[in-house]
């Protein structure tokens, strides 16, 4: 994996509006993940758009250029308080960074912290009375460590896991799959608000943006790549979790499966096993693995590669 400390500063604001008008207009059909490594490899959004803009993309007499438009769509965006970073920011965090799903921007509400040590709690929606039990105690346990609790603002399991972080007066980042202008489900909206005024609140999704289908796998890897560990309590077999899991897998990052999970799930199954995963059987057990892959990884100065051989 490259490493890419040191290399950003802040931002220019011409750097800033290269990248949202390379997002917009994808010269040569080029899809968000190829403009974001070919930005992290040239460290510069402004060389990659000069580099890929056809003729086609000058804009006709009268008409901004796309870089000016997005330029004033990005002032637009600050006047409305609308807070954003760019892959290239030195505040974009640096685990998300690397991994092969960073988004190239996000939109934020809240408290950035630097090397948030965050484990994502994550579940099934149709929870059920032990899961919602489970999340909430887990959520507690965090917080009482000192761990951010992660988790994706759905109904169940991840409302459980917010909401029993922040009444135990801890921190909680919310990675919605919507735009950070919107709320879903609906029944979360005072949630959403207290996330963003005591923890953070995270989109990489234009601010108005709906939900749909394919938000939430996005969502589920940006999750997997903000934390150090995703604890999966309960999920069907076509759960987001199931994603998440699979994702975390892939990113280095540990899982810790519940036996209610295991249990359940084929899915499940056929992960035990594999390096970096876990089964607990309780309360107890799941945070007796976090405390050591917590552990690992403040030894390890804030690095993963050992976390996955825990």
């Amino acid at each position: 994996m490259l490493s890419y400390s040191g290399l950003m500063t802040a931002t220019s604001s011409e750097e800033r509006a290269a990248l949202i008008a390379l997002l917009r207009a994808r010269p040569q059909g080029v899809s968000w993940a190829e403009i974001t490594a070919e930005v992290l490899e040239t460290g510069s959004a402004t060389q990659v758009w000069e580099r890929l803009e056809p003729a086609a993309l000058i804009a006709p007499p009268g008409l901004p250029h796309p870089v000016q438009a997005a330029a004033k769509e990005i002032a637009r965006w600050t006047s409305e308080g609308t807070e954003f970073l760019t892959v290239l920011d030195a505040d974009y965090p640096e685990r998300l960074r690397g991994v092969h799903q960073a988004p190239p921007v996000l939109f934020y509400r809240g408290s950035l912290r630097p090397n948030d040590v965050g484990v994502s709690v994550v579940g099934s929606r149709a929870a059920s009375r032990q899961g919602i039990k489970i999340a909430t105690n887990v959520a507690r346990e965090l917080v009482a460590r000192g761990v951010t609790v992660v988790s994706g603002l759905a109904l169940g399991i991840d409302t459980a896991a917010h909401r029993s972080a922040l009444d135990a007066g801890g921190r909680t980042v919310g990675v919605i799959a919507t735009g950070i202008n919107k709320v879903y489900p609906a029944a979360n909206r005072t949630l959403h608000q207290e996330i963003a005024e005591k923890g953070l609140l995270l989109s990489q999704f234009w601010p108005d943006a709906p939900p749909q289908k394919h938000t939430y796998l996005m969502r589920n890897a940006t999750m997997s790549g903000y934390g150090i560990a995703t604890v999966v309590v309960e999920a069907g077999e076509t759960s987001g979790a199931r994603t998440q899991a699979r994702l975390a897998v892939e990113h280095g990052r540990p899982v810790i499966l519940t036996d209610l999970v295991v249990n359940g799930n084929q899915w499940a199954q056929a992960l035990v096993g594999r390096p970096g995963v876990h089964v607990a059987s309780g309360i107890s057990e799941v945070m007796a693995i976090v405390d050591e892959l917590v552990r690992i990884y403040r030894d390890a100065g804030g690095t993963l590669h050992k976390l996955v051989m825990a």
